[in-house]
């Protein structure tokens, strides 16, 4: 094999999920770059990358890539949650009240308002895992309920919070250290991902070596960790050296914890892989021992407690609690999904996908705004951009071609069960294979 093709067979969809993550990568780059030459050419220098704006676009976006984390659960599981608005926004107004007429201290506040959610998620998955209901009938219901549960409580009026809540929608890694010009923090920060990056790919390729499987070319794997390395570089620097006060968000740190901890979850547990079993063949997953009712409760009381965080990060970025928060937010948490790979039927998706699904889109939006394009006009291009995108892919998919999102999906396929040479009632199902 040429050194061409094991590059492009190992760079941009090997044998690793790592790999296969590329894709969608790239295609995020490529927006960045885009909207950067297109804001240096109409204001004579790149707005996209300025270490303000990808400050302000992770801060403003943090509490919909933690409402992706939860929604990819809910989608590979095969459900859909269109309540995660309403819930948001109800437990913002509960946690603003508990703190302004009840005197809770804000850390006390948090706790209450992940209580709150996960007595909401209880409900939902109540009467999805339980009684059988859709949980598209189940959240629709629970949108309109929740919303009206906010309005109710909140009497349509704004209710401020203290300055300490705002730190996990509002603060930043604080300045510690010598002055080195950047945010001290933010800089160890980059340097623990980077070794991250090297050591997850050396680990890959021990575990390959012990399972007698044949190592990525080590020329590949270098490519790999020095484009993902200077990525992170880049990215560190960016927010390292904003203006004194802003570095990385608190917001920012508590999706990557996230991150992290469900991408563990859903990769390396057995919890994790019965939630992609589910998704894949409910009934198969059910014979071979998987417990069904449990899965689907969990996936929605988990999807419930996410939205109350990330209805808390946004209050205390906005430092008030409004009647109108949470509107659409169920619709740009499932769009990041869905771009980030998510299979409609279930069983398929990453977290990793996900977030950066919900980057595309926050770039998308981001440089739009900065070109100066009205509000009507970007609802409009993100709807068609949406369609176009997974259209094409799924059009590619179907014919053979390069498909980003067939790619990232490779890891979760199942294997077709082949058909019975004859109907012996007395054979035992065929198994369905699925990828944890």
């Amino acid at each position: 094999m040429s050194r061409f093709k094991d590059l492009q067979k190992n760079l941009f969809g090997g044998t690793t999920s790592n790999a296969r993550q590329f894709g969608m990568i790239f295609t995020l780059v490529a927006i960045v770059l885009l909207f950067q030459g297109l804001t240096a050419w109409k204001f004579g220098d790149g707005l996209t990358l300025r270490s303000d704006n990808l400050i302000a676009l992770f801060q403003q976006n943090s509490y919909i890539l933690i409402l992706a984390v939860g929604m990819l659960m809910v989608i590979v599981a095969g459900h859909i949650d269109l309540s995660v608005g309403s819930v948001a926004a109800f437990v913002g107004i509960l946690v603003a009240k508990s703190m302004a007429d009840w005197s809770l201290p804000w850390p006390v506040a948090i706790l209450f308002g992940l209580g709150i959610g996960a007595l909401i998620g209880a409900w939902h998955g109540f009467w999805v895992a339980y009684v059988g209901v859709p949980a598209f009938i189940v959240t629709l219901a629970g949108m309109l309920l929740f919303r009206g549960a906010n309005q109710f409580v909140g009497n349509a009026a704004t209710i401020p919070v203290p300055e300490g809540f705002q730190i996990i929608g509002g603060g930043f890694l604080p300045e510690i250290g010598p002055n080195t010009g950047y945010n001290n923090l933010t800089l160890l920060l980059g340097l623990a991902a980077c070794v991250a990056v090297v050591w997850r790919e050396f680990q890959g390729r021990r575990t390959r070596k012990e399972m007698n499987a044949e190592p990525t070319p080590m020329w590949v794997s270098v490519i790999r960790m020095a484009i993902m390395v200077g990525v992170l570089i880049f990215v560190t620097l960016r927010f390292a050296g904003g203006r004194v006060g802003t570095s990385f968000p608190v917001s920012g740190l508590i999706l990557v914890v996230l991150v992290l901890a469900y991408g563990f979850y859903t990769r390396n547990t057995a919890g994790g892989r019965h939630i992609y079993a589910v998704g894949g063949n409910a009934r198969a997953a059910e014979l071979s021992g998987v417990k069904l009712k449990r899965v689907n409760f969990f996936v929605m009381m988990n999807m419930s407690v996410l939205a109350a965080l990330a209805g808390m990060i946004f209050v205390a970025r906005s430092a008030a609690s409004g009647p109108q928060d949470g509107l659409s937010w169920e619709l740009d948490a499932i769009a990041a999904v869905f771009i980030g790979g998510a299979a409609v039927a279930g069983g398929i998706g990453t977290i990793s996908g996900s977030i950066v699904g919900g980057l595309v889109m926050a770039v998308l939006n981001n440089g739009l705004q900065l070109l100066g394009v009205g509000t009507d006009r970007v609802q409009i291009i993100k709807g068609l951009v949406l369609l176009l995108a997974v259209a094409l892919d799924v059009l590619n998919k179907s014919q053979g071609r390069f498909s980003i999102i067939g790619t990232i999906s490779k890891p979760f396929s199942r294997e077709a069960p082949a058909a019975p040479a004859s109907s012996d009632a007395g054979n035992p199902p065929a198994k369905t294979t699925v990828a944890g």
